[in-house]
């Protein structure tokens, strides 16, 4: 039992010396961080250059190599059909452009056309209107001409009858006035003798 004890009571100094050789140590920088940290980066240091610089050249090498052979020449396509594509288009809509035009000129014409066509046909119907309606003024105006003859022929033939009438009748009616007045008969011809006296 004794002997164990001492002997951690032996190497408990020498732990305590360590613990203080580290803790002098510590705020102390080594030879090499000291080295380290006085070189500094690697790319800031001169014999490091040439390489560096010749793996700048491979790779610069390598991206203008798949540049030109590669990208550039997609960008390019890309921009071409791009560029293809736009002037199609355009071309397209200045086509539509134009032929939207040439059926509204068309449309235009079209209805001028009609409205010509149609105030021609107006302007016949209305001159065929009034020469039928001339012709059959013209058509009425004879027939009531010739109805008003045949009507003025006939009054005439009327008052003439009816005249002849009036003039036997006016003879009778002497020949019987006389007869009462006188008590003698009258012949025909005292009668028309005095009628035409009064006539005269």
């Amino acid at each position: 039992m004794a002997g164990p004890q001492i002997e951690t009571v032996a190497h408990a100094p020498t732990a305590e010396r360590a613990a203080e050789t580290d803790a002098t140590n510590l705020g102390k920088p080594t030879t090499e961080s000291t080295e380290q940290a006085s070189s500094g980066l690697p790319q800031f240091q001169f014999q490091h250059w040439p390489g560096q610089i010749a793996y700048l050249v491979v790779l610069f090498a390598i991206l203008y190599v798949l540049m030109s052979r590669v990208f550039a020449p997609r960008i390019r396509k890309i921009f071409d059909e791009r560029e293809k594509t736009i002037g199609g288009a355009i071309a397209s809509a200045k086509a539509v452009q134009a032929e939207a035009a040439a059926q509204a000129q068309a449309a235009r014409q079209a209805l001028a056309d009609a409205r010509a066509s149609a105030q021609k046909t107006a302007a016949d119907a209305k001159a065929k209107a009034q020469a039928e309606a001339k012709a059959r003024q013209d058509e009425l105006e004879a027939e009531l001409s010739t109805r008003l003859g045949a009507a003025e022929t006939s009054i005439r033939a009327a008052r003439d009858a009816a005249m002849s009438n009036v003039s036997a009748v006016a003879s009778d009616t002497a020949l019987a006035i006389v007869e009462k007045l006188t008590g003698a008969p009258a012949t025909g011809e005292q009668v028309s003798a005095a009628l035409a006296n009064l006539q005269g």
